[in-house]
């Protein structure tokens, strides 16, 4: 699904507590996408503004103009507006093109109390609370009921009051002593109910970019659908979450997450963690391969392999009939009994290999399994019965990455000893083969599927899975070395 798109009119702020680059910050984190006009360009130091700027009115009106014409615009946020001109401008864009939801922030005077904004340019500002749009909302604009109902009087379907330079006590009444003050109270006034937002008040010093913050997250929340109450009080939630986990700057990103691989390369990702990496090296280069390659693997010691790898094949499809069972979804369902399908064919070809060594199928199934082979299978039924089903796919990546790996691995390596050489040339020949490089490609998608679906807490469990899968399909050499 495309991204909803926001508008955001207003300045650029090289320090980025402000501004394009803090609105931006805040529909991000809330999923959604920025398309922008700059009406005013500030250099900020330390403190202080070094410099400033305005861009032509005919490029701010083409700068609209073309976000409008790009498509998919349902929402405008307004901030600064720097001249007179540039709002006339802005109110014959909104006329022409007609969003669905104008959020009006116009940054008149700044936290200390500096007039940002000329008188004339002030005026000009109430033609847009009095222009026939279909939904406003004014933001941060005074703190009084009573001006609230006057500037409903002007035109906005909504204004908001943001009640933070009026903190109250827990009843609501104004403060005596600064240890009294407990909650900030936002008010909405659609012009018949009035609703109360409260929030717990959380000192004098607010982060930088809290005012941007809110009237952002308002417009991200309209976009997304919800009605303007409902999105004001997310608004209200996500600064207050931003404000008490942010050290000098809010947090914009307080409840989003980054997945430590991109799309599609999970396994890829997981193969190169430095965790992962030496106990995939020990599996994958393991003696009891390298010696299958060149063929001095002594042959009683791969009989003996086959015999458990058959009765490994048993619980390792025991297993995948309960990963079928534990997903909801038909396709997942039917890729499990794929999967079993898949090892019934190979355990017959399996059997096939075993008479080339003089084992029979009678032969091979009275075996007693090994410690190892028992360890290995157990431990992945355990986290059949115990994990989630995609904990249950980490604890078979080993199995279904590393055979294909290896033998790609030997096929191409120049000391490998092949065909009529090696009697061993067919095992590796089997898992090259187009059929199990299909089947191992439908495992990977799944995984790779599903891995984007985690969060990242959960990666680094599947990831402890994989290592203690690996290991368990590691000791499954060391057996056939004994």
């Amino acid at each position: 699904m495309s991204q909803k798109r926001i508008l955001v009119i207003a300045d650029s702020d090289s320090s980025g507590v402000s501004g394009l680059e803090a609105d931006q910050k805040v529909i991000a984190a809330h999923g959604c996408y920025a398309v922008t006009a700059t009406t005013a360009l500030t250099a900020h130091g330390p403190g202080d503004v070094l410099e400033t700027c305005s861009p032509s009115v005919a490029f701010v009106k083409a700068a609209i103009d073309g976000c409008f014409d790009g498509g998919g615009v349902e929402v405008v946020k307004i901030g600064f507006l720097a001249s007179a001109e540039i709002v006339q401008i802005v109110v014959d864009a909104l006329r022409r093109h007609g969003p669905r939801f104008v959020v009006v922030d116009p940054v008149v005077v700044s936290m200390s109390g500096t007039q940002l904004l000329s008188d004339e340019a002030r005026q000009y500002c109430y033609w847009i609370r009095r222009e026939p749009f279909t939904n406003r909302i004014s933001a941060i604009w005074t703190t009084s009921l009573r001006l609230a109902k006057a500037l409903h009087s002007l035109g906005p379907d909504f204004v908001l009051l943001k009640g933070g330079q009026l903190p109250l006590t827990a009843n609501l009444d104004v403060p005596k002593h600064d240890s009294d003050k407990q909650v900030i109270v936002d008010v909405l006034y659609d012009g018949t109910d009035v609703s109360l937002i409260k929030t717990a008040y959380v000192g004098a010093s607010l982060p930088l970019g809290v005012e941007y913050a809110f009237a952002s997250a308002i417009a991200s929340n309209l976009v997304l659908g919800d009605a303007v109450p409902l999105a004001t009080r997310k608004a209200c939630r996500y600064v207050e979450a931003g404000i008490s986990k942010g050290k000098g700057l809010i947090d914009y990103f307080h409840s989003t997450y980054t997945l430590p691989f991109s799309p599609r390369y999970f396994i890829e990702y997981l193969l190169n963690r430095e965790d992962v990496k030496p106990v995939w090296h020990a599996h994958v280069h393991h003696d009891f391969v390298k010696r299958i390659g060149d063929g001095t693997l002594p042959v009683e010691k791969f009989k003996g392999y086959l015999a458990q790898d058959y009765l490994f094949l048993v619980q390792f499809a025991r297993a995948k009939a309960l990963s079928a069972y534990k997903t909801n979804s038909m396709e997942d369902i039917a890729a499990g009994a794929e999967e079993i399908l898949h090892i019934q064919r190979e355990m017959s070809l399996h059997l096939d290999y075993c008479a080339e060594f003089g084992l029979s199928k009678k032969e091979v199934e009275k075996q007693e399994e090994h410690q190892a082979c028992t360890a290995y299978t157990r431990y992945v039924l355990d986290i059949a019965h115990s994990e989630s089903w995609f904990a249950l796919q980490m604890a078979f990546a080993p199995c279904l990455l590393g055979y294909g790996i290896i033998a790609r691995r030997l096929w191409d390596d120049p000391e490998t000893v092949k065909e009529q050489g090696n009697r061993y040339w067919k095992w590796i020949q089997n898992y090259v083969a187009d059929d199990y490089r299909a089947a191992v490609e439908a495992g990977e998608a799944i995984l790779e599927q599903h891995a984007s679906l985690q969060s990242p807490s959960q990666i680094e469990s599947l990831v402890k899975i994989f290592i203690h899968a690996t290991k368990m399909e590691t000791g499954f050499w060391d057996m056939g070395n004994e």
